[in-house]
C-alpha cells in the first residue's frame, strides 16, 4: 500500500535550506522537498513570493522554517504541494501546466513527483 504525502513528511524537521534555481528543503531522514516553481509562504505577518527560476537563495520567513518540524503535508486536488509548520509558516506550492513544480525524494530516490498539467506520482513504500 502507498504511503500518504502526510505519513511521509509529517513531523520531519527542517535542517537546511538551499537556493539556485530551485528551493530545496532538507528533512531529517534524508528527506528532500524540492521546488522547482514559484511558491509562497504564509504567516501571520503576511505573504512572501519567491520565483526559483529567476534564481533565489533562502531568505526571509524561509529562514525561520530551518529547525521548524512539518505539521501538516497535502496536495490540492490540481497538484498543488501544502507545507505546514509548526513556527507558525505555511508554504504553498500551485500546480504548473508546463513543469514539473514540486517532488519529495529519499535516500532511495523519488517519492512524489508533481508532474505537469497537476498530475501526481507515488512511489509505494514498505
Amino acid at each position: 500500500m502507498a504511503r500518504s504525502i502526510a505519513s511521509v513528511l509529517g513531523g520531519r524537521r527542517v535542517e537546511a535550506l538551499k537556493g539556485g534555481l530551485q528551493l530545496a528543503l532538507e528533512l531529517s531522514e534524508g528527506l528532500v522537498v524540492t521546488v522547482e516553481s514559484d511558491f509562497r509562504l504564509t504567516a501571520a505577518s503576511g505573504v512572501e513570493h519567491f520565483y526559483p527560476g529567476l534564481t533565489m537563495e533562502p531568505s526571509g520567513g524561509l529562514l525561520e522554517l530551518i529547525g521548524a518540524r512539518v505539521t501538516e503535508a497535502g496536495t490540492t486536488l490540481a497538484g498543488g504541494l501544502e507545507l505546514a509548520f509548526d513556527c507558525g509558516r505555511t508554504l504553498s506550492v500551485p500546480p504548473d501546466s508546463t513543469y514539473q513544480p514540486w517532488t519529495v525524494a529519499g535516500p532511495d530516490g523519488p517519492l512524489f513527483t508533481a508532474l505537469p498539467g497537476g498530475y501526481l506520482t507515488g512511489r509505494p513504500q514498505p
